[in-house]
């Protein structure tokens, strides 16, 4: 059997466990709580489980790259943690103690996703199999996810705990296929030989410049789609919550925001074959700014729903084209702690981007003021980026760079002018 197969397998299984953890997270923060009372314990959750991994996320990649073990012992030790966390949080899902637990599996969960992303181009023949290989991994995400979907909810109407005793043992069993994976062993000569990758010979020699920007341009695009998904997640919840939607519409949401994953993780190889990577990640940013604009000219159910399904598409298309790039142009001994330092910020901006409609009282962002700030937001993420896309090419800082270096420059001088002088 394949290599890959067997990482399919474990991702399957891997993308079950985290979709059972979820769902009894959400019973526990949001669904048995009035929308008053849910706000700040949401809230919580995202600063106290979330908002640390910004410390713990880097450590993640040099970890994952200097394991004896290799990437293949990070996989099944991800899974390992998350089981024995899961059975903790049956003990705890009342209590405070949940927040840390669920902060250890949010990281033993990245670190599975740091592992799996590494080994990736190490099963695939040639460089423009990696977005097909990467949207058969997202696809298998979603049917991981839609398998447990009925068994979870099932026994969420018993309890949660019974949820997070079916998550432990999926993770278990994701064990088994994980420890099929061979060993990667990773090079300690981190000198790339692809001649692209190698360091310019004089200043005017732009190309290794240009990869290597074009891999934080494209982070950074991915920043903003990561905190659109989570603004717009909080946003339609709480919405529904106040407008007293009927619990199916909860339901209706979530399959359209996976259909469009759906729909993004089929279409990526397809489209890939005509277009680049870069050219897809501007795309959907465009399209996500347009629907939301059209929604805020009419905000009802249905038009929410086409929204749900787009940031959905947005958000699948926009990871596919964002891993490719960094397996495409990243050299293979660091691709571990590449992969880990931009999880972190994607996380980051997740939680800002859900934090905004949380922590907003009732009333003070409605749906329409929401959406609007949804399609700005959209709108200037992919002029930047484009626009750093035009610059690399040329030899040019890009826009997003000379806008962060004069905001600086205008900060430190205030500060200095603002500092009280020693008395002369």
């Amino acid at each position: 059997m394949q290599p890959f197969t067997w990482l399919a397998r474990t991702h399957l299984l891997s993308a079950a466990g985290d979709a059972l953890i979820a769902i009894a997270l959400a019973g526990s923060l949001f669904f048995n709580l009035d929308p008053a009372a849910a706000r700040p314990r949401v809230a919580l959750y995202l600063l106290v489980t979330m908002a640390p991994f910004a410390v713990v996320g880097p450590l993640i990649g040099p970890l994952v790259d200097r394991s004896r073990g290799g990437r293949r012992g990070m996989i099944i030790g991800a899974g390992i943690a998350r089981a024995v966390l899961a059975l903790l949080m049956v003990r705890h899902l009342d209590s405070l103690l949940l927040f840390p637990e669920a902060f250890g599996a949010l990281v033993a969960g990245k670190t599975y996703h740091v592992a799996k992303s590494a080994v990736v181009p190490g099963l695939v023949r040639e460089e423009r199999d990696l977005v097909e290989a990467n949207s058969k991994l997202m696809l298998l995400s979603g049917l991981g996810g839609a398998l447990a979907a009925g068994p979870g909810v099932l026994l969420s109407l018993a309890s949660s705990r019974w949820v997070l005793v079916l998550a432990a043992v999926v993770f278990v069993l994701m064990t088994f296929p994980a420890r099929r994976l061979p060993r990667f062993a990773v090079r300690p000569n981190r000198v790339p030989q692809d001649p692209e990758l190698q360091p310019p010979a004089h200043p005017g020699e732009t190309r290794h410049v240009s990869r290597r920007g074009g891999m934080l341009l494209a982070g950074s695009a991915m920043g903003v789609v990561r905190a659109m998904t989570g603004f717009t997640l909080f946003l339609i919840a709480f919405w529904l919550r106040t407008d007293d939607a009927a619990p199916w519409w909860f339901g209706f949401m979530f399959t359209a925001s996976a259909v469009g994953q759906l729909i993004g993780a089929v279409g990526a190889p397809w489209l890939r074959r005509r277009v680049r990577e870069e050219v897809l990640l501007a795309s959907t940013l465009v399209l996500a700014a347009a629907v939301s604009f059209y929604v805020v000219t009419a905000p009802d159910r249905f038009s929410v729903l086409v929204l749900a399904m787009v940031i959905g598409l947005m958000s699948a298309l926009g990871k596919l084209c964002f891993d490719a790039i960094v397996q495409r142009d990243e050299v293979p001994a660091d691709r571990g702690r590449t992969f880990a330092r931009f999880e972190t910020r994607f996380q980051l901006m997740w939680v800002i981007g859900g934090l905004v409609p949380v922590a907003a009282p009732s009333g003070i962002l409605p749906l329409r003021a929401g959406v609007m700030l949804l399609g700005i937001a959209g709108l200037v993420a992919v002029v930047l980026y484009a626009g750093g896309l035009w610059a690399l090419a040329r030899g040019r800082r890009p826009p997003s760079e000379i806008i962060a270096t004069r905001v600086r420059t205008r900060v430190r001088a205030r500060v200095r002018r603002n500092r009280p002088q020693p008395p002369g």
